[in-house]
């Protein structure tokens, strides 16, 4: 009797310590959030012009922007405590557009006749220190 209550106690041990686990991770992912930013909208005219330019200032993060013919070539962040901060590139063919109302809705629940599917979307994004994925 005494041998089979080892591997039932061992197995309730190992799911009770996934559960914790599994239930953490969720929290986690749920915390952190994702703020869009119209990286268009912050170069505006300055795209026009070659050079290092400043878009945007959140808290302690500057953000900026290299732009070479027209186009823009890299964007860096700055904390202005730590330094620089790394910065990850996103490519995707979904556009995030933004409405009159100033909600982002997909693309795709725009009319078929409004969109360009043959053009490449480059997004970045750096994470605060609150945790919130910030998205140019």
């Amino acid at each position: 009797m005494q041998n089979n209550l080892m591997p039932r106690s061992l197995a309730a041990i190992v799911a009770v310590f996934a559960l914790s686990v599994l239930s953490n991770v969720a929290v986690a992912v749920v915390a952190k959030a994702q703020h869009h930013h119209d990286a268009k909208q912050l170069v505006g005219d300055k795209l026009k012009q070659d050079g290092h330019h400043d878009i945007d200032h959140k808290g302690k993060y500057t953000t900026s922007v290299e732009v070479k013919g027209g186009k823009i070539a890299a964007l860096h962040v700055k904390h202005s405590e730590k330094g620089d901060i790394p910065v990850k590139k996103y490519k995707t063919h979904k556009k995030m557009a933004q409405t009159g109302s100033g909600h982002l809705v997909y693309a795709s629940f725009r009319l078929a006749q409004m969109q360009d599917l043959g053009v490449e979307y480059i997004g970045y994004s750096y994470v605060d220190d609150y945790g919130n994925e910030e998205i140019r």
